[in-house]
């Protein structure tokens, strides 16, 4: 059985505003020429598919697409469980659709794949969490976990204790649970063992760009709590790919583009994966294209920065750039820079420090607008725009007249 495992791809998310589905979408026609060259029997998404659970309709569309596609009519099954960015409810909407193309999405931990045909394949056996299917001959059984919170798991884990250690403890100690009743009740000797989950195991190393589900560290599951007998376990959540640490079989295939600056310093790319049952796994890495890299320049000076700029001005890139200056950069200069690069990011001025400075006027000599827009310059290193300047400014406003209401009544 010839199986590809890949997650987090985020269609519709922005870069600071950018949107990035352009180049989804390239990647999208690449990872579908993917599949077909490598002969692969099942394609296993681990959850966030979307960046939010409500998604543009382009980039459901890019979805829907690309699923169909790669399923071929039925003929190669593609298993999505949610991730948690992911809506549940809206993921598994289109699953009556989509169950004759060979496609099943499972939005909770709680869903229960109904048995019977999928395209050209069956599901012979199913329970919360877990189905097992018939591909080509063979059958497998996937422990498939889509991302499991405490309200998706409909349970109250952490109701009473103190402190995130012991939460981290015990909602652990249930997703082991879950995985070791699983793996005992279903897996067997003749048959390929999976496991498929969204989560953040514990010493795994993450990204700027993923939102973290474990708050205080409570929803990181140890890594010995996975599933020992699985052959194969394919994680999504972290935007990295990484081989979990102590185990030599579980894995996160990590998000198809780099979605952060901090995400630039590696490749992306999916995991193949050849495994029959009784047998050790084979993985193979294979990588996607970087359409359109982020870097990062460091310049000393507007002036070379602009000259940086100029020379590199047909070259598609995200650009972060960080200027040396003695000076704060004006509102010209950064019209400048935008229009000779139309994709810069972020502009972050790197002030020099001038040493202690005496004031001659006092804060009480200041009124509230001047002493914003001189934190503002100092802290950012450019001037604060109107349209900031009027949002400060009713701000202050509604704080004060709660203030005022406050002390008559």
């Amino acid at each position: 059985m010839r199986i590809l495992h890949t997650s987090d791809w985020h269609l519709g998310k922005n870069l600071e505003g950018f949107s990035r589905m352009d180049e989804q979408e390239r990647f999208i026609e690449d990872f579908i020429n993917i599949v077909d060259k490598n002969n692969i029997d099942m394609v296993i998404i681990a959850g966030d598919i979307y960046d939010n659970g409500n998604p543009p309709a382009r980039a459901e569309k890019m979805f829907y697409d690309c699923i169909k596609k790669v399923s071929n009519k039925g003929e190669r099954l593609v298993l999505i469980i949610a991730g948690n960015h992911d809506n549940p409810e809206r993921l598994v909407a289109a699953s009556p659709l989509a169950y004759d193309e060979g496609i099943i999405l499972m939005g909770t931990p709680k869903t229960i794949v109904p048995k019977g045909k999928y395209g050209e394949f069956k599901v012979i056996n199913s329970d919360l969490a877990c189905l097992e299917i018939e591909v080509k001959g063979e059958r497998a059984v996937i422990i498939s976990l889509p991302y499991p919170s405490e309200k998706r798991l409909n349970e109250i884990l952490s109701k009473e204790m103190d402190n995130d250690e012991d939460r981290r403890k015990t909602y652990s100690e249930r997703i082991g649970e879950i995985f070791s009743n699983l793996q005992e009740k279903y897996y067997k000797d003749d048959t390929v063992n999976l496991a498929i989950s969204h989560i953040f195991v514990d010493g795994s190393e993450e990204t700027d760009s993923e939102r973290p589900i474990q708050l205080g560290g409570s929803l990181a599951v140890d890594a010995d709590k996975l599933p020992k007998k699985a052959q194969y376990i394919g994680l999504g959540h972290l935007h990295k790919p990484q081989k979990v640490r102590g185990l030599g079989n579980a894995y996160y295939s990590g998000s198809p583009l780099p979605y952060s600056k901090s995400e630039r310093g590696y490749s992306k790319g999916c995991k193949i994966i050849d495994v029959h049952p009784g047998e050790k796994a084979i993985i193979e890495d294979v990588y996607f294209n970087n359409y359109k890299p982020i870097e990062v320049w460091s310049c000393n000076g507007i002036e070379e920065a602009i000259n940086k700029c100029e020379e590199n001005k047909e070259k598609d890139m995200w650009l972060y750039l960080h200027i040396k200056t003695k000076e704060y950069i004006s509102t010209e200069d950064i019209k400048i820079l935008k229009e000779i690069k139309k994709d810069i990011v972020e502009i972050v001025p790197e002030i020099e420090e001038k040493g202690e400075e005496t004031f001659n006027e006092t804060i009480k000599e200041k009124s509230m607008a001047e002493l914003f827009r001189s934190f503002y310059l100092n802290q950012r290193g450019i001037e604060a725009s109107e349209e900031l300047m009027d949002l400060f400014l009713s701000i202050a406003q509604e704080e004060d007249e709660y203030e005022t209401k406050e002390t008559c009544d």
